[in-house]
């Protein structure tokens, strides 16, 4: 078998070479209360919580107007 040659992974960096395009990095400001800030921050774990404490509250809810129907 005949040996392979190695591959070239230098980068060409002669005259007609491709320009390498810039890298380009955004930046987003946003000027927040307090509370709108506090909410960005801590959403990831204040939305499963607070879905959480809804779905119960209404669980506890429809318990109690089936106790009420039933006794009533």
């Amino acid at each position: 078998m005949a040996k392979q040659k190695k591959k070239r992974n230098k980068p060409y960096t002669g005259a007609d070479a491709a320009m390498a395009k810039p890298n380009i990095i955004r930046i987003e400001a946003a000027n927040r209360n307090k509370l709108a800030q506090w909410w960005f921050d801590h959403k990831r774990i204040a939305k499963p919580v607070l879905i959480t404490v809804g779905v119960v509250l209404v669980i506890i809810v429809c318990i109690l107007e089936l106790i009420h129907l039933s006794t009533g």
